[in-house]
């Protein structure tokens, strides 16, 4: 049943003796040092969302003053050229602050890698400035994620945590961050939870939530208390409309999983230039950031000033379209240079202006008032995100903070569901999960070496799942895996093979650094849903 062929029992005895002891109150432990973390991370993100906010400031100044200008414009394209050349030294100083940063956390989760969290940190910090000064099309929401998680373990490293521990810390971080970006703490426990840790253990929920609440306060305390949109809804779209939105569940989950091969494609495009160094790469952006400078300033960024046009039906449907495409591309070519930023805020954008055009369509028929057109703006961010992350449940309490307004939580619930189910039905990769797998194929796809580091692992057993209702004699448990208790509730279960293990409870299991990965997906295919298999969780 179980494998000890790779534990020397005299020689670990020690090691798996602290390990299983340090699982004591842990929940609480963790709840205190979630705080700690929630601090840490909070003030980093808090720190990075002011920067990037001066340097938006920054760049609409230099793009007024220096328009008409020929010498200034020049100027302007010279300094673009330096920005693209330092961030692209800053990714070949240190590879993991390419990109969004989410995949790197899970991966690192995941035990595929291994990363400096001080050199990512500085690197995030410094090339993600220099993106959004630049003008790409980037958001701070993943990077903030990352920025957190790499908060975490500093925090762990620091104050010599067990690796039990760090992959918790860095979880809370990843919700700290996430939480201080937004403003919306519920948001960030979700997506650290549904996305990153990939586990709704009782520990994980505590300890990601007082991270996640500790950042949120810290980040209100400079920001305010006011939501990231102020989006006015005058009443949730009535029950007889609601074939709108399926359709545009439809529509959403066909956008979603076309924007997902498109964002493929796009780091495909600059695969193929072989000849082409990546110091260089980020250089194709920034001269594409200083053009529309001059011509579209509307896509450059996130896209915050975006969505506050759409409001109240200001922009005409064919500008609507217009921007729609060009922030789409400009999204593309900016991401796919590998250049440090997310796609998490973008993405809402494209999403907000789906949803304009849908509902200025839907408005045109007759069949619905015109005083619902920021609902569909709404549903389609919630909706997109969901097509593209695979993450219903974060979107719907994400855009729910993000507007500060629960009238349309049945038709966010509704949208979401249908996208989810029309992009999972054509095939189409978590975005997440994409961007790690092409990561792990650049690296070889390696899990991290340990020299026999121990570690335990935590999974939650489902309903449903091969484990639940089952005894433990009569499972097939990976190799190198050692059940060594079962939570049930607020009891610990010492396990023996004729322990029947139930539906909610939470499986403890020691082995190997090294052998983390195949026992993880080994635990993971045991105790999941097994409904959920094929969508790639770990």
């Amino acid at each position: 049943m179980f494998s000890f062929k790779d534990f020397n029992p005299v020689q670990k005895k020690n090691e798996a003796a602290v390990l299983i002891d340090s699982t004591k109150n842990l929940k609480y432990k963790l709840a205190l040092e979630g705080v700690a973390v929630g601090i840490v991370s909070g003030l980093i993100a808090v720190v990075y969302r002011f920067a990037l906010t001066y340097s938006e400031q920054e760049l609409r100044l230099v793009l007024t003053q220096a328009k008409g200008n020929p010498g200034a414009m020049a100027l302007w394209f010279l300094l673009l050229i330096f920005m693209a050349l330092t961030v692209g030294f800053l990714i070949r100083w240190e590879p993991m602050i390419s990109g969004s940063g989410i995949p790197q956390v899970e991966g690192e989760l995941e035990g595929h890698f291994e990363t400096n969290w001080l050199k990512v940190l500085v690197g995030k910090l410094v090339g993600g400035v220099l993106c959004i000064l630049g003008g790409l099309s980037l958001g701070r929401e993943g990077p903030s994620v990352q920025l957190g998680a790499m908060g975490g373990k500093g925090f762990s490293k620091i104050f010599k945590r067990l690796n039990v521990e760090e992959r918790y810390l860095m979880t809370c971080g990843a919700s700290a961050g996430l939480a201080a970006a937004f403003n919306a703490p519920l948001a960030g426990v979700m997506f650290s939870l549904e996305e990153v840790h990939k586990s709704f253990s009782v520990s994980v929920l505590f300890c990601a939530m007082t991270a996640s609440v500790t950042a949120d306060f810290i980040s209100k305390l400079f920001f305010g208390m006011s939501t990231v949109f102020n989006f006015p809804v005058s009443a949730g779209i009535p029950l007889k409309a609601y074939g709108w939105i399926v359709l545009l569940g439809v529509v959403l989950g066909i956008c979603g999983a076309l924007y997902n091969r498109a964002l493929s494609l796009s780091q495909g495009f600059y695969g193929k230039m072989k000849r082409l160094p990546a110091v260089l790469k980020p250089v194709i952006p920034f001269v594409a950031a200083g053009i529309l400078g001059f011509t579209l300033p509307e896509v450059l960024g996130g896209g915050h000033a975006m969505i506050t046009d759409l409001q109240d039906g200001r922009l005409a449907l064919g500008a609507m379209a217009l921007l729609l495409a060009a922030k789409f591309l400009f999204s593309m070519l900016s991401f796919g240079s590998g250049a440090p930023g997310g796609i998490f805020f973008p993405l809402l954008v494209l999403g907000a202006y789906i949803g304009g055009i849908f509902g200025k369509l839907a408005i045109g028929t007759g069949t619905i008032e015109a005083q619902y057109l920021n609902n569909f703006i709404i549903l389609a961010m919630a909706g997109y995100f969901t097509a593209i992350v695979r993450a219903p449940i974060t979107g719907i309490v994400l855009i729910t903070e993000m507007t500060g307004s629960l009238d349309h939580l049945l038709s966010l619930s509704v949208v979401a569901i249908v996208a989810e189910i029309t992009a999972a039905g054509l095939g189409a990769e978590p975005v997440y999960e994409m961007l790690l797998d092409k990561l792990l194929a650049r690296r070889g796809a390696k899990p991290v070496e340990a020299a026999g580091d121990k570690t335990l692992l935590t999974v939650a057993v489902q309903q449903g799942s091969l484990a639940a209702e089952t005894q433990i004699a009569d499972l097939s448990w990976p190799e190198a895996c050692l059940l060594v208790s079962i939570r049930r509730g607020d009891k610990e279960i010492i396990p023996r093979g004729d322990t029947l293990i139930l539906p909610a409870d939470t499986l403890v299991a020691l082995t190997d650094e090294a052998r983390f990965v195949p026992v993880s997906r080994g635990l993971h295919q045991l105790c999941d849903d097994s409904s959920d298999w094929g969508k790639g969780e770990v």
